[in-house]
């Protein structure tokens, strides 16, 4: 039985050292999640163990049977089928158990990634402004490998190992000279001793391995991404500097870490080999004595290369898990990184309809020693397009954030029909919502994908009309795939005005009650202006519109247009008052009607 609901993991803190059964216990409500298979997997590991164990015992009674000082030269036909029936049975449990448990490990790693993914969406503006892809990419590429790691050698290596060798322990006390089981306790404890020193010592070296890779990916990605501006500057031999540096850091911390596991590796096999030799010796010693048989010696011989095996993958399942649990450290993380807007516990969702929007003495700033806004007010009436201009750094754009509350403001309210959007659902808050921004950046698919995007339940019928509004079924139709163009990387294939009107049809296509323009026009030369001012307005008609600009040309038919300087709002009204105020707006149409004047 499956669970409905995740939990969400608390982070590991940075610079503290994780620790293997805290971690475990977060992983566990995701196992529990598929108990029937992790109860049936635990029976068949034991009960492969049981066979294991069991196979040396027949295999020595099936060799003293051949004794004729023990008994007749018979073939002991019996004991040589419980012989081949155990062997058969130990694999036959190993593989039901990986089997039953396939599915356990597949789906915690499915939801614990999907858990990162939806809460890296749920965070703030602010994180992902400050994040760096690449480097969280492989933080999740990694952690996601390391769960299977975890919870393979924990559940799966660590605790039939402890089986194998309890039971092996018991035998050689309960049938052999104590010094057997002494010989056996001590090696243990000497390999295990050992192993987690030099683990421990060797945490650091591999963290330093993870953050050198992180980098050189950050940098590698960072760098392709912006490909056109490495090209405009001639700068690939810089870029390929840049990024040896970081792989000539990752291959020293690598070629490290690989020197002292080897050093590691031989310590392990030098424990193991004195503790085998002195146990072969004590083997050996009785036999001559007569107080053991040969079948005896056989026994003891494979219990300990049962116990070798175990005891050298123990090493190797300390070091993995060790390794796992500092890649699923920083996705831990990344699941504690506190979301900055949350919905309130009472909050509500908003109504669709006409929709008046009123700011109310805000206040905001991203840095509190640089305010952006200073208590700013003003209405958008339902149904009527209001236009913000000012120069760069005025404000304008936080505008369009806050109303979509990427950010919370620090004083007074923006409230919708009345009510502080704080006290509304942020995802009802954004459906109703739409936006054409100043750079579109489109996702390297299909021309069609990118429109349907704005609301991807959409009909095609609907995809198709919200192209018309928007102009682009002429573009479609010359394109010789049509609706099935892919548009490269962040939409690189197409024109900016192309990309404009894919904006303008997905945001037409989400049927939004409130339609932001944020300086949609603004790298677009005039004459593809012109053809996009006159969809935006078009697009507008009985929405409440918020436009925000840079060219004062394309807000002449608002219904009002306000100016703001530093946070402020200087100036307000229709576009022919402000003229005939001669004020800053004035004296900013002006500026820009001479601009355009050709030389």
């Amino acid at each position: 039985m499956r669970s409905a609901s995740r939990p969400l993991l608390p982070a590991v803190p940075d610079g503290v050292e994780p620790a293997l059964w805290p971690t475990l216990r977060r992983l566990l409500p995701y196992l529990w999640a598929w108990r029937v298979r992790v109860v049936a997997a635990l029976l068949c590991l034991v009960g492969a163990k049981l066979a294991t164990v069991a196979v040396p015992l027949v295999f020595k009674a099936v060799i003293d049977g051949l004794d004729p000082r023990q008994a007749l030269l018979t073939l002991p036909l019996g004991l040589l089928l419980l012989y081949g029936l155990l062997r058969f049975a130990a694999a036959l449990f190993t593989e039901l158990r990986e089997i039953l448990f396939a599915r356990v490990t597949q789906e915690t790693i499915r939801h614990l990634a999907l858990t990162v993914f939806r809460h890296l969406h749920a965070l703030s503006l602010r994180f992902h402004l400050e994040r760096q892809t690449g480097g969280i990419s492989r933080d999740i590429e990694r952690g996601s490998r390391a769960i299977a790691s975890l919870i393979n050698y924990s559940l799966y290596s660590i605790l039939p190992t402890l089986i194998e060798i309890g039971l092996v322990l018991a035998v050689l006390v309960s049938r052999y000279d104590p010094v057997f089981a002494l010989i056996t306790l001590a090696s243990l404890f000497a390999y295990v001793l050992f192993t987690v020193a030099v683990s421990n010592w060797r945490i650091q070296i591999r963290r330093r391995v993870n953050e050198t890779d992180s980098a050189a990916n950050t940098r590698a990605i960072d760098s392709l991404i912006n490909y056109e501006t490495v090209k405009y500057f001639n700068n690939e031999a810089y870029e390929a500097r840049r990024y040896d540096a970081d792989l000539s850091r990752w291959a020293e911390a690598a070629t490290r870490s690989q020197t002292t596991l080897s050093f590691l590796n031989l310590g392990q096999q030098a424990i193991i080999a004195f503790g085998v030799t002195l146990l072969m010796w004590q083997a050996a010693r009785q036999v001559t004595e007569g107080r053991m048989t040969v079948g005896d010696l056989v026994l003891v011989n494979a219990f300990l290369v049962q116990l070798y095996m175990p005891l050298n993958f123990l090493g190797v399942v300390y070091r993995e898990i060790r390794q796992a649990l500092i890649d699923i450290e920083r996705m831990f993380a990344l699941l504690g990184e506190g979301k900055e807007v949350e919905d309130a516990p009472d909050a509500r969702p908003l109504a669709r309809g006409p929709m008046h929007i009123r700011f109310e003495a805000v206040r905001f700033a991203y840095d509190p020693r640089r305010p952006i806004l200073d208590g700013l007010d003003f209405s958008i009436p339902a149904g009527q397009t209001v236009a913000v201009v000012g120069p760069s750094g005025a404000g304008k754009s936080t505008l369009a954030r806050l109303l979509f509350r990427f950010y919370d403001v620090q004083a007074g309210a923006i409230r919708i029909n009345g009510t502080d959007i704080r006290q509304l659902t942020q995802a009802s808050l954004r459906a109703a919502i739409g936006i054409v921004p100043q750079d579109t950046v489109l996702f390297n698919d299909s021309l069609y994908y990118n429109v349907a995007y704005g609301r991807p339940d959409a009909s095609r019928a609907e995809v198709e009309a919200a192209a018309r509004a928007a102009q682009l079924d002429a573009l479609i139709a010359r394109l010789p795939e049509g609706w099935n163009t892919q548009v490269g990387e962040r939409g690189l294939k197409l024109s900016g005005g192309e990309k404009q009107r894919v904006a303008i049809a997905r945001a037409l296509l989400k049927q939004p009650d409130i339609l932001i323009f944020d300086e949609a026009t603004s790298a677009l030369d005039s004459r593809t202006e012109q053809a996009i001012q006159a969809q935006i307005e078009a697009a507008a008609r009985g929405r409440t519109a918020l436009v925000i600009a840079h060219r004062l040309s394309t807000v002449m038919g608002a219904d009002t247009i306000l100016v703001m300087e530093a946070g402020r709002i200087v100036e307000q009204g229709r576009h022919r008052d402000l003229l005939a105020k001669g004020g800053v707006y004035a004296q900013m149409w002006a500026a820009q009607q001479q601009e355009s004047q050709p030389c």
